[in-house]
């Protein structure tokens, strides 16, 4: 929905899963083989997927102020089971934070997330404040105020809501 440009770095993953469902229409795109292909999961993986995108929602909500959309298993719980690891690469001396249990979506956002807390970017992270959007989107503004994906169509809508309401 959103006409901006993807989160920065590993945020991407975490953005792109989220995104995976339109509240609005219901559709599901971890319900096609292409959309699971684009987070390289199997079928057996999407029930896992689809816990771990409502949790990673429900905080993306609190980063932008709002309360959980429904009630579901903390991120932290989630996040748990895929402890990470500092790899340093032994030719340059880089270091980076992995997984250790292999390459679980799990472990591939516990990894954007670490990242994203070190580069200051976590809490730029952001799910509409429209009820029927809540779609995930980086909050780029220079104060970190956004609320809306899309300014032209969410907040678009509010903004009519309210007009509406005031002349009624």
């Amino acid at each position: 929905m959103s006409e901006r440009s993807p989160a920065p770095g590993g945020l991407d993953l975490v953005e792109t899963l989220v995104n995976t469902l339109d509240l609005e229409t219901g559709a599901d795109s971890l319900d096609t083989e292409e959309g699971r292909a684009r987070l390289a999961l199997a079928e057996d993986d999407v029930p896992a997927a689809r816990e771990l995108r409502e949790s990673l929602r429900a905080v993306l909500l609190a980063h932008a102020g709002h309360p959980p959309h429904r009630t579901v298993t903390p991120l932290g719980e989630l996040l748990a089971a895929a402890p990470l690891v500092v790899a340093v690469d032994p030719a340059d001396g880089s270091a980076a934070l992995a997984p250790t249990g292999g390459e679980s979506l799990t472990a591939r956002v516990a990894a954007a997330v670490a990242e994203a807390l070190v580069a200051g970017t976590w809490s730029r992270l952001k799910a509409c404040e429209a009820a029927d959007c809540h779609w995930a989107y980086y909050d780029r503004s220079p104060a970190g105020r956004g609320r809306w994906c899309s300014m032209s169509v969410c907040g678009a809508r509010a903004k009519m809501r309210r007009y509406r309401a005031k002349e009624s």
